[in-house]
């Protein structure tokens, strides 16, 4: 049975749905799908998240859970923390390119390395992509 919040903020609605039977921990699915919601545009920059307190409670999960992955959110960049003023969404496409153009270059070298041709990376990470996002 999945866990629900719904959210609606500047005719807004946002929907977290966390299935407590599935293989993913509940943090992680709670940290996919707000970072999928901001990259995407459904959650826009500036956009003010609950505090962990209230979405736990929203949510049925312990604090910790929800502060797991607001953390996490964080430390990608896709959320910041303002002290008492709150957490909102990011402008984080400047600092998730970076990252995602310094994580290509350290697999580029890795395939290199290991003597692995372009077509060979490429399909090693088209199914890694696959798999994390569920295609």
């Amino acid at each position: 049975m999945p866990l629900h919040f719904r959210g609606v903020r500047d005719n807004r609605r946002v929907t977290l749905k966390i299935h407590i039977d599935d293989s993913a921990a509940p943090y992680e699915q709670v940290r996919a799908q707000i970072s999928e919601q901001a990259r995407s545009g459904v959650l826009p920059v500036g956009y003010r998240l609950p505090t962990v307190r209230g979405l736990a409670e929203s949510l049925g999960l312990a604090a910790n859970t929800v502060a797991k992955a607001y953390r996490a959110l964080e430390s990608d960049g896709v959320i910041e923390t303002r002290g008492r003023n709150g957490t909102f969404v990011a402008a984080a496409g400047s600092a998730a390119e970076r990252e995602l153009a310094s994580a290509a270059q350290a697999y580029a070298e890795r395939v290199r390395r290991l003597g692995a041709d372009q077509e060979a990376g490429l399909a090693a990470v088209r199914d890694a992509l696959r798999a994390a996002f569920g295609e």
